[in-house]
């Protein structure tokens, strides 16, 4: 998938004026945070699982390397095999040769954002196979020939008008009369569009939410049945996932899992969560011939022990974004590549390069809603606020930025100045603000005041009002 963060302005412009858009982030909003809200409250020890489930994954980075090799013991004990892939590149030549091996012209994928990470599918294609998505959003997705605009929800920028009109456009072999007015005809159409697929493929590809060490399994959790048919039906499964998503023990997993489906959906546990540990045993009735795991690191060891090594506690809830309002406004497509929202904004910079996407923390009020449902309880705010101070490092940030902090720099470390500049300014800008006390546009700050008013100052200083205040409790004291 090719980086178009540097557009994000362009794109969010686009956003903001797309009506259709902004009905469908609307409904969004509403059905996530309201529905998380329900789930947190029905669980009266939330909290404590939370900082249980952080303390579960800052132990597991701490000792990354050890359940690493744990789990690639394990893996191969149970019949299957482990690929250590530093690179997309790395991974996706794996995954092509174990396609060539099994001689598959089609397969079929789970939902997996590593794969999207590492632009899986266009690659396949470019080689002469076929991936089919089999996840009802991301099959809405692929036949627009689109990108996710959500972790957990592919096609949440959508409604299903479109929907109809794609698969009615797509599916041409289909009675044109057929009614696909509802939700669920749309559903069963998918189904019966995508059975077929399931028997066809010789490789299914899957990502996973966990992998566990102690055991060698990997574990995904779905609402649809699509996942488990993925990786059972065809003679050869494909786990791609990156290394972060190790945990020690089948226990710790659990606890993950409760605060998962919550801060994701709103649901106690999500309808599926499947567990695979290696292929097909004697005697068992289904399952696949060959287990494979890709391992990617692509970026990510590189963030351990920086200031943004606590993102990589993150299971990709999309909490973070389900309570944005910057992604309320603007939907996942305007940030440009894989991930959105606050955790594409912290995860972006640090696995394509501050140069392509140090930007996207700007987009960001600090509201602190992020990281107050975040069920690993990530400090995102204060990450985008060291990517922000990175960006200007580098010179990265527009001119007219680096001249205006620069400028409040040199008076702040300069008290007695800042103290006569402030006092002399702040009356004369009050007073221009008259009763009102808001300016409608002000030189250098067109960009706030073209959307919204910028409030005036108070007429006195803090360091006056602070001044007078202890001056008071003084004369209190006095007396």
């Amino acid at each position: 998938m090719e980086v178009e963060s540097p557009k994000f302005k362009e794109k969010a412009r686009r956003a903001i004026a797309d009506e259709q858009l902004q009905r469908a982030m609307g409904k969004a909003r509403i059905g996530f945070v309201g529905k998380r809200k329900k789930a947190v409250e029905a669980l009266p020890e939330f909290e404590e699982l939370r900082s249980s489930a952080r303390a579960i994954k800052d132990h597991t980075l701490a000792h990354l390397d050890l359940y690493l090799e744990a789990y690639e013991r394990k893996v191969i004990a149970s019949g299957g095999q482990v690929h250590w892939a530093e690179t997309a590149e790395d991974a996706r030549r794996a995954v092509l040769a174990i396609c060539r091996a099994a001689g598959a012209r089609t397969v079929t994928k789970g939902k997996s954002m590593i794969t999207e990470e590492i632009a899986l599918n266009d690659f396949l294609e470019e080689e002469g196979i076929q991936p089919v998505e089999t996840d009802l959003g991301e099959y809405i997705i692929q036949l627009r020939g689109e990108h996710p605009s959500h972790i957990i929800g592919p096609a949440l920028h959508l409604n299903k008008e479109q929907v109809e009109e794609d698969f009615r456009r797509v599916h041409t072999a289909l009675p044109a009369g057929r009614d696909l007015s509802q939700p669920e005809s749309l559903l069963g159409e998918a189904r019966e569009i995508l059975r077929p697929q399931y028997f066809a493929a010789d490789v299914g590809i899957t990502g996973a939410n966990f992998l566990i060490a102690e055991t060698g399994t990997s574990i995904i959790v779905t609402n649809e049945g699509n996942g488990d048919l993925t990786q059972t039906l065809p003679r050869v499964h494909i786990v791609v996932a990156s290394i972060e998503k190790i945990v020690p023990t089948l226990e710790d997993a659990s606890q993950l899992l409760r605060v998962l489906a919550r801060s994701a959906t709103g649901q106690d546990m999500s309808v599926y969560t499947t567990l695979s540990t290696g292929p097909r045993r004697p005697g068992d009735p289904d399952g696949p011939e060959e287990y494979h795991v890709i391992l990617l690191d692509n970026g990510r060891s590189s963030m351990l022990g920086t200031e943004f090594h606590e993102m990589l506690r993150c299971i990709r809830c999309g909490a973070c974004m389900n309570h944005c309002p910057v992604y309320h406004a603007v939907g996942g497509h305007a940030y440009g590549w894989v991930y959105p929202g606050p955790m594409g904004a912290v995860l972006t910079p640090s696995l394509v390069g501050v140069d392509k996407a140090g930007h996207l923390p700007n987009a960001s009020t600090f509201c602190g809603r992020c990281e107050s449902v975040c069920p690993m309880q990530i400090p995102l705010p204060r990450m985008m606020r060291h990517w922000r101070e990175r960006e200007f490092e580098r010179g990265l940030n527009p001119a007219t930025q680096r001249f205006g902090l620069g400028l409040w720099a040199f008076f702040a470390r300069r008290p007695r100045l800042y103290r006569l500049a402030t006092a002399l300014t702040i009356p004369v800008l009050a007073g221009l603000a008259g009763s009102r006390g808001r300016f409608r546009s002000l030189p250098l700050a067109g960009g706030w005041t073209r959307h919204r008013d910028l409030p005036a100052p108070e007429t006195r200083t803090f360091m006056q009002q602070w001044r007078d205040r202890e001056t008071r409790k003084q004369e209190r004291s006095a007396a």
